[in-house]
């Protein structure tokens, strides 16, 4: 049964800084902009609060080239144009020719919708400003058919970002902030649980271990995720890997099996393999 509040779901561990920040940001009909780094669950979050409250979901992915304008609405001039050169009877109605974006789609829903706007750092700089008015008032004005397009349900709308570039003050001001910070190893065995309930505990404990161990090693250009760790876990499983071979006993198991699930470019494993070398050298 759908309810105003987000508790989080079967398949999503929200923590409870999370879960507040959701439902305050829908009580005050704001958005909620989320940070954290990749693999924190932000983009997930969005499809979570749409299951949990029931509602539907309109994801808007942001790419270097969108423009704000295209997640409102796009005018079709080519294909008027080439239905004028043959003739065609629905070159007179130009509204045949307006493409509806996800912002447009969400404002038509007739139950109150989510709407993910996803890593707006993406965009040009400007992109945040131009949806200012229109994500504020609700409404926008499509000029080719003079139609005053009005949200028929506030969407709840959440926003991500990595961090790529800073985001306007004046956009900043009119959002609710949350940063999912990375999950402790409490939180972590429970989103290992939720994916993979009948793993061994003496497995997770030293796979959790091992991962810690791996992005704690300073200097990483690229930490391992909750996804990565995830995929490596599954890994283990399915190569029925025991827990005695993530254990740091033995110096030539240091590095651990298929860590190329975890570590994703040469200079992390270089590093990696020149730490576990000085520590052998320290024993």
């Amino acid at each position: 049964m759908s309810t105003n509040s987000f508790l989080g779901t079967k398949s999503y561990i929200a923590t409870d800084d999370l879960r507040i920040s959701v439902n305050a940001a829908v009580k005050l009909e704001r958005p909620i902009l989320v940070k954290g780094e990749p693999g924190t669950g932000k983009t997930q979050l969005a499809i979570e609060v749409a299951k949990a409250l029931e509602k539907p979901l309109f994801e808007w992915h942001i790419k270097s080239t969108t423009k704000a304008q295209q997640g409102l609405y796009e005018y079709d001039a080519v294909s008027r144009l080439r239905d004028s050169q043959l003739g065609d009877e629905r070159v007179h109605d130009i509204s045949n020719y307006i493409l509806k974006g996800k912002v447009w789609d969400s404002f038509d829903s007739d139950i109150q919708p989510v709407l993910l706007i996803d890593e707006i750092d993406k965009a040009d700089i400007e992109f945040p400003n131009d949806l200012l008015r229109e994500l504020d008032r609700m409404e926008f004005y499509v000029y080719e058919t003079k139609e005053l397009i009005k949200a028929k349900n506030r969407p709840i709308i959440i926003i991500t970002s990595n961090n790529e570039k800073e985001l306007p003050d004046a956009f900043l001001r009119r959002c609710f902030f949350h940063y999912i910070k990375f999950p402790d190893k409490n939180t972590m065995k429970k989103i290992v649980d939720v994916h993979f309930p009948k793993l061994k505990k003496m497995l997770l404990k030293e796979a959790l271990d091992t991962f810690y161990r791996v992005r704690d090693v300073p200097g990483l250009k690229k930490k391992p995720s909750t996804s990565e760790l995830l995929d490596w876990v599954k890994l283990l499983l399915a190569e029925d890997v025991p827990a005695e071979a993530l254990r740091n006993t033995d110096n030539k198991k240091s590095i651990p099996p298929f860590y190329g699930a975890l570590l994703k470019n040469e200079q992390d494993v270089h590093l990696f393999e020149q730490l576990i070398f000085m520590e052998s050298r320290n024993r």
